[in-house]
């Protein structure tokens, strides 16, 4: 599988320390395929253990979450938080609360975050956390209970130089809100110890749409030094609706960009002309699907089946909904379709084959741990705003938003360009991300 005799003994021995952890066998997958580039040029990776070391988190907590709902029983949940890296800054990524949530899903998350916060260049190690818990149909009651219960746990965890959580998947300003609150009474302090937090209490201007709008940020860089292009015009489809798929469509179409297709759990809708994204953006808000979008007119389609969204003509796709979400039958369909470049919004929305269909037929294409590293990025800034005590404007944290996701592309294609791989925006990242974690282990000894 790797031309490397070494990373094909240390990924036969993952495979077997991680058996049946199928989604962080596959980031682990992807990143030595980047390294098997690189390995025999320095022998230090092997005598250092380095990649042993990067593949395995530096700590893994599990713990019970009991609540009561609000029937009276008590419901029980299972926590995680996975500390994976802290060789250039305190562990930093977010809070995902999903029936999905195991201990794949979370390790494959820190992991990637390790080597997405490295390439934003601010200084922040690899975390992530989460929950086996739902909390859609929960009441808003049942919802603070079950956070402060996780809280009462995870506290002992996290702290502003140790570990700062956000939110992710079914954690959003509510839940970030009970989340700290519970953190400060127990912990008796007011601490940037959170990110994504609410105005009123420390949040940073622009943080809920950070995501969405450096993913356009990225994808316009990307169309400008690969194709000499931009967004204007382009028809653009949308996997997740949610606030990083919603506040995306935003952002593309305040830059030109038409977009044809979006879609959410209950199915996908499509409209040559465009779909209305700010009654997306509303609908999100409150809470509904798009199945409640109006069509109240023929152009505009709607399918319980949201993979056919992958077939609705268009030039651009950026998958913001969740992990795996696009298989190689998905490409195909968006390659029929006329789509050129595949920027990931979400963490790993497409399988291995799917992005191997996408570099054989000249598809562009951005993975997710660059693409979507703007949130991380104005975590970062709202950190700073929240150490010096002050409050920057919405243009000044855009404009610092933007000029990250610039560097952030260069830094992938350029590393791309030194490796012989010019535009394998995978291997860039990957690459990239990996030098900057593999100098400071290297600088700080065995530990």
């Amino acid at each position: 599988m790797f031309e490397s005799q070494y990373l094909q003994n240390v990924f036969e021995n993952c495979l077997k320390r991680n058996a049946g952890e199928e989604e962080f066998i596959q980031a682990v997958s992807e990143f030595l395929g980047a390294i098997d580039l690189i390995v025999e040029k320095d022998p230090d990776i092997e005598r250092l253990g380095i990649i042993e070391r990067m593949i395995e988190p530096e700590r893994l907590i599990t713990f019970r979450v009991p609540w009561v709902d609000d029937n009276g029983k008590v419901r029980v949940n299972r926590g995680f938080r996975v500390q994976f890296n802290s060789a250039i800054g305190p562990y930093k990524g977010g809070t995902r609360f999903d029936t999905s949530v195991n201990q794949s899903i979370i390790k494959f998350l820190a992991f990637e975050q390790t080597f997405k916060n490295a390439l934003t260049g601010l200084p922040l190690g690899g975390g992530k956390g989460g929950a086996d818990f739902n909390p859609v149909g929960k009441s808003e009651g049942e919802i603070m209970r079950f956070c402060q219960s996780y809280m009462a746990e995870a506290y002992r965890y996290l702290g502003p130089n140790l570990d700062i959580p956000a939110g992710d998947l079914g954690v959003g300003a509510r839940e970030i809100g009970f989340l700290f609150g519970y953190y400060r009474k127990i912990k008796n302090e007011f601490t940037g110890t959170f990110t994504g937090k609410g105005l009123s209490y420390g949040g940073s201007l622009l943080r809920p749409e950070a995501t969405g709008y450096g993913l356009c940020y990225f994808a316009s860089e990307m169309l400008s030094n690969l194709r000499g292009e931009d967004l204007k015009g382009k028809r653009i489809v949308i996997s997740g609706s949610g606030n990083v798929g919603s506040n995306a469509a935003i952002k593309a179409r305040n830059l030109g960009a038409i977009i044809v297709g979006m879609s959410d759990i209950s199915g996908m809708i499509s409209s040559e002309k465009g779909i209305d994204v700010e009654l997306v953006k509303k609908l999100k808000a409150d809470r509904k699907f798009l199945s409640k979008y109006p069509i109240d007119n023929p152009e505009v389609s709607f399918s319980e089946d949201y993979r056919n969204l992958w077939k609705v003509p268009a030039d651009i796709a950026f998958p913001c909904a969740t992990q795996n979400e696009i298989n190689k039958s998905d490409a195909e369909r968006m390659r029929e379709g006329g789509i050129f470049m595949v920027v990931e919004g979400a963490n790993m929305p497409c399988n291995q084959e799917a992005i191997h269909h996408f570099l054989n037929n000249n598809i562009l294409f951005a993975p997710g741990k660059a693409a979507n590293a703007g949130g991380v990025a104005t975590s970062g800034l709202e950190m700073t705003q929240n150490s010096l005590h002050l409050s920057w404007s919405a243009v000044e944290v855009d404009l610092r938003l933007k000029e990250i996701m610039k560097n952030i592309y260069q830094n992938c294609y350029q590393t791309s360009v030194r490796v012989g791989k010019p535009g394998n925006l995978v291997v860039g990242a990957n690459l990239a991300g990996f030098a900057k974690v593999y100098e400071a282990m290297k600088a700080q000894g065995i530990i």
